[in-house]
């Protein structure tokens, strides 16, 4: 194992060399958000003297545990000094390749770029510079302190951005041709940014888009509930430790904030045209927040209803799934309702604004939860083993290194070329991807069950 040193805007880092690929972790994109920077905008980072040393990941932004039983990614200890980022390049200095930065998922309340699950040396032995970038999550980075911006997270993204267009060369990377990828909360972050136009990058790659809209009357009353939580005043909740906010923060409350700004609608509305967008769902996203479901205990009528469905909507989902039991139309509504419907709605209005859009539909299905939310990511990344592609995988199954291949051959081609490698996405029923042991180009395969939902922001 040897090094090597790039140098940066702000100073030289040393990363390590390995199997093909450079590794820098750890590298600060903007000053610890501590003291009087905490729930402040990002802030740039201090230059330093001599050669930083980038072999080990930064601090995970504050956050809870992901489930019961599962060890944290941030302790009390961590400190807030976690707006770094890594770096993945097959060839340091002036070989101007493409730049693919990803941006994590985990509901902004919890993810962190240094897990196992997002290493990018397979990614960037295909040619590109891969860039993970830790955000603030939770009230840290999405809740409402009087007196400080709102959608702190997306400005921490932003900011890393900014560093990529500022320091990319030095790693290889090509500043005028990034592409922005991420998965769930990151895809819905992906999309977000590309409405805003800052012009940082070319391209985005949304996996998952879910609808994570908050309106600043539910961002207010979410903070008076941290505040009550909390035994304490709005106006002293800045002065808590970051531990005992992400004890009383409520979980599901926090996302991108209307702040009519950076943010004016959700994030399928207004993606620019002149970004490119790959965007898709896996099949049955739902699988992954409800498991098993009981069919004997499921009205799917209700479910419909629940999720603002019109009369007679469970009609067309049983034509569109003949033979389907509850559970099944239960995963299939409440699968649309969160991410189909929403990734659908943004390729549609994308394509319909004259962007060049391309559609997918993940549907190789794990042993544990079928084609659920996350299934995707080990795939993305190429691996097998993590902890987190474990949960979905199981034992690495036959057909995993030929289909996560064709993925990262599609998904890095798309950063170099623009062009994901298969027909371009026309609303209402253009080509789509599926992905699966065989990949096929099919119309858009939820036709029947589209017709019946609505566009909330159209």
């Amino acid at each position: 194992m040897r090094d090597a040193v790039v140098r940066t805007r702000q100073g030289d880092v040393r990363g390590t060399v390995g199997d093909g690929v450079v590794t820098f972790k750890g590298v600060p994109f903007a000053a610890a958000p501590e003291g009087a920077l905490r729930f402040r905008a990002p802030a740039p980072p201090a230059a330093w003297d001599g050669v930083r040393d980038a072999s080990a990941f930064g601090a995970a932004p504050p956050q809870p545990p992901p489930a019961p039983g599962v060890p944290p990614a941030w302790r009390p200890g961590d400190g807030l000094d976690c707006l770094t980022l890594n770096v993945w390049t097959p060839a340091p200095g002036s070989a101007r390749l493409p730049v693919m930065v990803w941006l994590y998922g985990g509901r902004w309340e919890i993810g962190a770029a240094g897990l196992p699950q997002y290493d990018g040396a397979r990614l960037a032995r295909s040619g590109v510079v891969v860039v993970t970038v830790n955000y603030r999550v939770g009230f840290e980075g999405f809740g409402h302190v009087p007196g400080a911006p709102d959608n702190r997270g997306l400005l921490d993204q932003l900011a890393a951005l900014r560093w990529v267009r500022e320091n990319a060369a030095a790693f290889g990377g090509d500043p005028d041709n990034v592409t922005v990828f991420g998965q769930s909360a990151g895809a819905a972050s992906a999309a977000f940014l590309a409405s805003a136009g800052t012009g940082l990058f070319r391209r985005v790659i949304a996996q998952s888009i879910p609808n994570g809209l908050v309106t600043p009357g539910e961002a207010r009353r979410t903070t008076e509930r941290v505040a009550d939580a909390a035994g304490v005043s709005v106006a002293d909740l800045a002065s808590l430790p970051p531990e005992e906010i992400v004890r009383v923060q409520p979980p599901g409350a926090f996302g991108p904030v209307a702040d009519g700004e950076l943010v004016t609608g959700p994030p399928w509305a207004r993606i620019r045209p002149d970004v490119d967008l790959v965007c898709g769902f896996t099949h049955e996203e739902y699988r992954s927040f409800a498991p098993v479901v009981d069919p004997a205990g499921v009205d799917p009528v209700q479910v419909a209803a629940a999720v603002g469905l019109p009369a007679g909507a469970v009609d067309a989902y049983r034509a569109a799934l003949p033979g389907a039991d509850g559970a099944a139309l239960f995963t299939a509504i409440m699968s649309d309702a969160v991410v189909r419907m929403p990734t659908t709605w943004a390729a549609e209005n994308h394509a319909r604004a004259g962007g060049r859009t391309w559609l997918y539909d993940f549907t190789w299905r794990g042993a544990a939860f079928g084609a659920c939310h996350g299934v995707d990511v080990p795939f993305t990344f190429g691996d097998a083993t993590s902890r987190f592609a474990r949960r979905f995988l199981g034992d690495p199954p036959a057909g995993f290194e030929a289909l996560s291949g064709a993925l990262r051959a599609s998904w890095t081609a798309f950063a170099a070329t623009g062009d994901p490698g298969w027909p371009r996405f026309t609303p209402p029923a253009g080509r789509t991807r599926l992905w699966d042991a065989s990949p096929a180009d099919v119309p858009y395969p939820l036709a029947g069950i589209r017709a019946v939902w609505r566009d909330p922001a159209a």
